[in-house]
């Protein structure tokens, strides 16, 4: 069973940035892409970005593109995701979810109907 783990949420003032990671662990797939994804308060869960089983392939939902960065570290087994310029709208349940792979060259995906393994989520809140 492929387990997730976030970490590196937390309460950040408005212009602020924090670096969420997923801890990728247990019996882990040949290929997975990873997504994280952010449920706001009384609002579905979305998809911010993700990252292909190579790290060659970033998507980013218009919200996140220009301020947030995803990146992988295999050797490591985590995934990041940097976010800047943070904003209210932000605030949310960050979750991130894996999407096992037939081939390397796959992509990724921001549905969540894609992926088959979920952390539990960090909390970030933008506030002053």
């Amino acid at each position: 069973q492929l387990q997730l783990v976030e970490s590196g949420g937390g309460l950040v003032q408005p212009g602020g940035s924090l670096k969420l990671s997923c801890a990728v662990s247990g019996f882990t797939p040949a290929y997975y892409a990873i997504g994280w994804f952010r449920q706001a308060p009384g609002k579905e869960r979305e998809g911010i970005s993700c990252i292909s089983n190579n790290g060659t392939e970033t998507n980013y939902d218009d919200s996140a593109k220009g301020r947030f960065t995803i990146s992988r570290d295999n050797a490591k087994n985590t995934v990041y995701l940097q976010m800047n310029s943070l904003q209210s709208e932000d605030t949310g349940l960050y979750y991130c979810a894996a999407d096992p792979l037939l081939l390397p060259t796959m992509g990724c995906s921001l549905r969540n109907y894609d992926m088959d393994y979920w952390g539990k989520g960090t909390l970030v809140t933008v506030s002053s």
